[in-house]
């Protein structure tokens, strides 16, 4: 008979031919394993090293090789004519209790802690996974649209340029980086502003940008006013910086500055959290009255503005609203902003306006964030910059998603005319769609899904006054809008006969 030991071992030991690492130190690093958790105790006598290398079916200097390990680090002892025995290095104070029963747990990492943690209801990922082939989003950009083979010469050229490594072992800024200088520029140029590097951010993305400016701006229990229908994931920032959120009606003229006057003036807020060009998820725009009343009330109580231009590059008529950033006198304003839409994501950055101070305290929580930062990519995008490239890229993806934007209400028009309500937005890659007879949204996505197009959670807004889905259009081509159309009909209609 095997003695337990030699049993034990056939049950914890496995060789994987296939990686780097030598055959002694992985079975050596699997018997300390053993020994840690308390399978091999204390005095434990291990096997020859002739039976070792049967039973491993390795040669046998591997097998000395493996006990040479471990004798080295303190975990055997080898006693000449007597054998090797387990011992327990001082160090180790306590081992981890184990039984033969549950010996498949060597190979398991725990899923839970030994010790107390902080867990967050308010960060809790909101992502849904679906094997559905079609989907609707909030209104993110199409990544086909990239412009591949463009970028991978971009890129290339500025991984080449010499100055970077010399970047990279600069240890202080005594002057503003090139592409703070483009930065500073073309928002001067595209969104009327009068800024210097001293009062730009550049961060990974909007998302970091507001988590940055609220760790900045917001001490537990602080009165944040935002929309009542707004942004999910600012809503999560401010609450994990421990604001007190209260909602703000947005009608047609959107967010009601009067609501704020009678309800909230007395109330010491502390920042009010708005969307430059297009409410989020409405689509409405504030309108130019409102803007400057808010200003005004900015002025006089002493509260932040955050206003958030997430999809300023992407304006179908006319000109996009200017910032109220740009007319803020009075340093209340902070803009937040994304470059490189047009891009991959991977290759966005976002970017924070505010006055002097507030971007020196907010660099010094981006250091502890991202100490790094990306210097291959603002590179690559001060010469974009420079060279007109991000204008025309722009541009052309405009044209574009206009004419999805069109070819949606059209198929609106045709499949639910007198099922929902919507305006044509004047831009953004979204269209807020109303139904005129209200619906429970999530059984409408639940009969969807089988049919193969997936509608998030976060995209449908129901209460006892709303019944709407924010649609983002942007991601998907004339004929995959088409096809979603009728899939999307077909589970109305589905819902209505239940």
């Amino acid at each position: 008979m095997n003695s337990p030991v030699f049993d034990l071992l056939v049950q914890l030991i496995s060789i994987d031919k296939s990686i780097v690492q030598p055959a002694y130190v992985q079975v050596a690093q699997q018997i300390m394993n053993a020994i840690q958790r308390g399978y091999l105790e204390k005095g434990s006598k291990l096997p020859g090293t002739r039976a070792l290398s049967k039973l491993l079916n390795v040669h046998r200097n591997t097998a000395v090789a493996i006990y040479d390990e471990l004798s080295s680090q303190g975990w055997v002892n080898i006693i000449p004519n007597k054998g090797t025995f387990v011992v327990v290095p001082e160090d180790s104070k306590a081992k981890i209790k184990a039984s033969t029963q549950h010996i498949n747990q060597v190979y398991e990492y725990p899923t839970t802690p030994g010790f107390p943690f902080q867990q967050s209801f308010n960060l809790a990922s909101t992502k849904e996974e679906t094997s559905a082939k079609y989907s609707i989003n909030d209104g993110k950009p199409d990544l086909r649209l990239h412009p591949v083979h463009q970028f991978s010469r971009w890129y290339s050229a500025a991984m080449k340029r010499k100055p970077l490594i010399n970047k990279w072992n600069k240890t202080s800024a005594l002057v503003p980086s090139i592409f703070s200088t483009q930065l500073c520029n073309y928002l001067n140029v595209t969104r009327g502003f009068h800024i210097k590097p001293l009062n730009l951010l550049n961060t990974r993305s909007t998302e970091m940008s507001l988590y940055i400016v609220s760790q900045v701006l917001i001490n537990p229990g602080d009165l944040v006013l935002v929309g009542q229908l707004s942004n999910y994931v600012a809503n999560m920032i401010f609450q994990q910086a421990g604001a007190k959120i209260k909602t703000v009606p947005v009608d047609d003229g959107g967010l009601d500055i009067g609501y704020i006057k009678k309800h909230f003036i007395h109330g010491n807020i502390r920042c009010i959290y708005v969307c430059s060009n297009r409410d989020y998820p409405t689509t409405t725009t504030l309108s130019t009255k409102r803007r400057l009343q808010l200003l005004e009330l900015a002025k006089i109580h002493g509260f932040a503005i955050i206003e958030d231009d997430f999809d300023h590059d992407f304006q179908f008529e006319g000109s996009s609203m200017m910032p109220m950033a740009s007319a803020d006198a009075h340093g209340n304003m902070i803009y937040l902003g994304k470059l490189g839409q047009s891009l991959f994501p991977s290759f966005h950055t976002g970017f924070v306006v505010a006055p002097e101070q507030v971007i020196t305290e907010a660099n010094n929580y981006l250091q502890l964030l991202d100490t790094q930062g990306d210097l291959i990519q603002e590179q690559m995008l001060s010469e974009l910059i420079s060279e007109g490239e991000i204008y025309r890229l722009k541009k052309k993806n405009i044209v574009t998603y206009k004419q999805r934007r069109d070819a949606l209400c059209s198929f609106l028009k045709e499949y639910f005319n007198n099922i929902l309500d919507w305006q044509i937005p004047s831009g953004g890659l979204a269209i807020w769609l109303r139904f005129k007879n209200p619906i429970s949204l999530v059984k409408l996505a639940e009969k969807a899904e089988k049919l193969d197009l997936f509608l998030p959670k976060t995209i449908l807004y129901q209460d006892k006054n709303t019944c709407a889905i924010r649609f983002g259009y942007g991601h998907l081509n004339e004929e995959e809008l088409k096809i979603v159309m009728e899939k999307l009909k077909q589970a109305y209609l589905q819902l209505l006969a239940v």
